[in-house]
C-alpha cells in the first residue's frame, strides 16, 4: 500500500512548535513521525528538527 501525500501532511499536522519564556519545544514528534520524516527530503527535515 503506498500512501497518498495528503495522508502524509495529515499525520504532520498533529505536529506543534512552540516557543515558551524563549525556549523552543516541538510537541507530538512521534517514533512513526520521525521514521516518514527520515523518508523526506533534507529540507523538509529541517522544518521539523
Amino acid at each position: 500500500m503506498r500512501p497518498t501525500l495528503r495522508w502524509i501532511f495529515q499525520c504532520f499536522q498533529g505536529i506543534h512548535y512552540v516557543i515558551l519564556n524563549g525556549v523552543k519545544q516541538i510537541f507530538n514528534l512521534t517514533e512513526e513521525r520521525r521514521f516518514i520524516l527520515s523518508l523526506l527530503p533534507a529540507s523538509c527535515q529541517r522544518y521539523y528538527l
